[in-house]
């Protein structure tokens, strides 16, 4: 019911509340302008030619530091001016509550800019090229796991500042053991993977951009997730695979221990080929391709039928991309060879086709 006595009670703690309403904005306002100029030197070092360091602070932290720094100033707003006693413990939890998103917010992107500059400063070519790779695949799985402790905690933090969540989570903690049984087989497969992820992590079994081949198909690991892998397939399709199918499942790496590969080129040539001179032009063109590294080759026969013999050429090349382009040069230069140097050379097929005189000449008993 609407009173006058009322009425001026309700004036009177509007009137007393302006003064730290005033000092809360002021303050939020002052902690605007310390964050606009820190952003402001960050932009200017970085445009003075700073690194990744500089350009990952600017990118990443930007929005999240200048709304701590705006929820701090407000907090510091009230605590110069407080709000009366009826007002002061609700906006004092309202600040609490976005202080600690706002912080998680912050760590979670600080998280990115650490890996950022730990990446930045990785090798891309080179001998150490497999420590940067292993490197690089350790500091995204790992920042994915603190990540995702940041998002927890700062949740759990948020939940147990209500007082009614802290008096219901001590008889939530009595039935724990019942609730952590459920949850887990529940949760096995989610389980599963992440321990997977950390595995992988740890071991090292596969890394960031090897070459790898799963369940037939070829391809290059292009994201190493906490539960899942995404293989970036040669058609550009991509193969999104649970990561503990990785540890239960054998699988091809083809640049475990080092980018080079052997490739092999077989062909069926007739009996009559000149192998060494197939080999010296394979040596020669060997010589001329870029894709070949130089640690090996060969060319040998490897085997024999009744109407031809296998003619294995091995290469090498620093890598599957370029090993691929080797052999498909490789395989259909030795066919052009044969056929404009020695044609005689291309398999034939012989089902009772009647043998020259000159082939039968010094054959014992030939009339």
């Amino acid at each position: 019911m609407f009173t006058l006595e009322g009425a001026v009670t309700a004036v009177g703690k509007l009137a007393a509340s302006w003064p730290a309403a005033v000092a809360l904005v002021a303050g939020a306002l002052a902690g605007g302008v310390v964050a606009e100029l820190i952003v402001r030197l960050v932009r200017r070092a970085a445009a003075a030619g700073g690194g990744a360091t500089e350009h990952s602070l600017l990118a990443r932290l930007a929005a999240p530091a200048r709304l701590l720094l705006v929820v701090i100033g407000a907090a510091i707003g009230t605590d110069v001016r407080p709000f009366p006693q009826h007002t002061a413990v609700v906006v004092g939890h309202a600040l609490l509550i976005l202080g600690v998103a706002t912080a998680a917010w912050l760590a979670f992107r600080a998280t990115y800019v650490l890996e950022d500059v730990v990446v930045a400063r990785l090798p891309s070519e080179g001998p150490d090229l497999l420590t940067a790779r292993r490197s690089k695949t350790q500091v995204q799985v790992f920042r994915r796991v603190v990540a995702v402790g940041i998002v927890v905690v700062s949740v759990a933090a948020i939940l147990l500042s209500f007082s009614a969540v802290r008096v219901a989570g001590a008889s939530l903690l009595a039935s724990a053991g019942i609730l952590g049984i459920v949850l887990g087989v529940a949760a096995k497969p989610v389980t599963s993977n992440f321990l997977a992820g950390i595995q992988i992590a740890v071991s090292q079994p596969l890394r960031v951009d090897d070459i790898v081949v799963v369940d037939g198909h070829w391809g290059r690991i292009e994201e190493i997730d906490l539960t899942y892998v995404v293989v970036r397939i040669w058609d550009e399709r991509c193969l999104v695979l649970p990561i503990s199918y990785l540890i239960e499942n054998p699988f091809e790496n083809w640049s475990r221990t080092g980018t080079g590969l052997l490739e092999v080129v077989h062909l069926e040539v007739d009996h009559t080929t000149r192998v060494d001179e197939l080999r010296a032009y394979l040596h020669q063109l060997l010589v001329d391709s870029p894709e070949f590294d130089g640690r090996t080759w060969s060319l040998q026969v490897t085997g024999a039928g009744p109407s031809s013999m296998q003619v294995r050429a091995v290469m090498s090349a620093r890598d599957s991309s370029s090993g691929w382009l080797l052999q498909c040069n490789v395989r259909e230069k030795l066919i052009a060879y044969l056929r404009d140097h020695d044609p005689g050379g291309l398999p034939r097929v012989r089902t009772g086709e009647p043998i020259g005189q000159g082939e039968r000449a010094g054959v014992p008993g030939a009339p």
